[in-house]
């Protein structure tokens, strides 16, 4: 493990080794990121180790999610499982709490990122496990996919927390749609991907403005997001979904602790 931090940390991005480290992990982020969510938060690890604090984490992770997203986006709508028009009107309230959750990242001490992203992140982590279809037949959900002032006020709060940082907001745009919307999990999901797409830029161009993002670092990454978030969009891993979701879990829970602890 200290030969695997002594790499990450002393390795130069242009090295051919770390490219094809940043290439494989992104491309690993991106796959998950499409099926399951949170792998964002594999993203903060791998470039905190690289030696960036978490502020330039978090914003150089944007650009890799805006250019998978879209290529999700353009593959789920060819496949007629995208509603454009309902997914729209998530993503507007979506940016406009994006900036301002951007901006409170960008300005906020690192420690006090540090510690909402410990503390948040294994809470929303849960929502991996909930069954879906138990939890509606439960609570009989019978959600109209139309919009309202209450439905805006949620997704905006959301779109704070995916402003902040994007680790967890997949899970929270897909239960929204799924709770407020009466959407099934695919769906859902469609929706998280268009969301995303619209939201992503007004975050990168808040972080961009406090010159926050590592560009070459992020295109290079960028390059693998891009490829594991085509390959889940086409590929049914129903096998393999307990298994990604036990390791994202496990990566949360290491580095929320990480993140508590060097507060002390």
């Amino acid at each position: 493990m200290e030969s695997v931090m002594n790499f990450l940390s002393t390795t130069p991005y242009w090295d051919p080794a770390m490219i094809a480290v940043l290439i494989a992990v992104g491309a690993f982020v991106g796959f998950v990121n499409t099926v399951a969510g949170l792998a964002t938060v594999i993203s903060y690890s791998l470039f905190m180790f690289m030696g960036m604090p978490i502020n330039i984490a978090n914003a150089t992770s944007r650009v890799g999610v805006l250019l998978q997203f879209s290529a999700n986006s353009m593959i789920f709508r060819k496949e007629g499982i995208l509603d454009v028009s309902l997914a729209t009107k998530v993503g507007i309230p979506v940016a406009v709490g994006a900036l301002v959750g951007a901006e409170m990242a960008a300005v906020f001490r690192t420690d006090v990122i540090e510690i909402v992203t410990g503390i948040v992140l294994p809470l929303i982590a849960c929502l991996l496990f909930v069954d879906k279809k138990k939890f509606s037949e439960k609570y009989h959900i019978s959600a109209q996919p139309e919009m309202s002032p209450l439905k805006y006020l949620i997704f905006f709060i959301i779109g704070i927390y995916g402003g902040f940082t994007h680790a967890g907001i997949g899970l929270l745009v897909i239960f929204g749609s799924f709770i407020f919307l009466g959407q099934d999990l695919l769906h859902s999901n469609a929706i998280k991907q268009l969301t995303t797409v619209i939201y992503t830029p007004v975050a990168l161009v808040v972080f961009a403005l406090h010159g926050q993002i590592n560009w070459p670092v992020a295109l290079i990454y960028a390059v693998g997001n891009v490829l594991g978030g085509v390959i889940a969009s086409k590929v049914a891993i129903r096998w393999g979904e307990k298994f990604i979701k036990i390791s994202v879990v496990a990566v949360v829970v290491l580095v929320s602790f990480y993140l508590l602890w060097k507060q002390f």
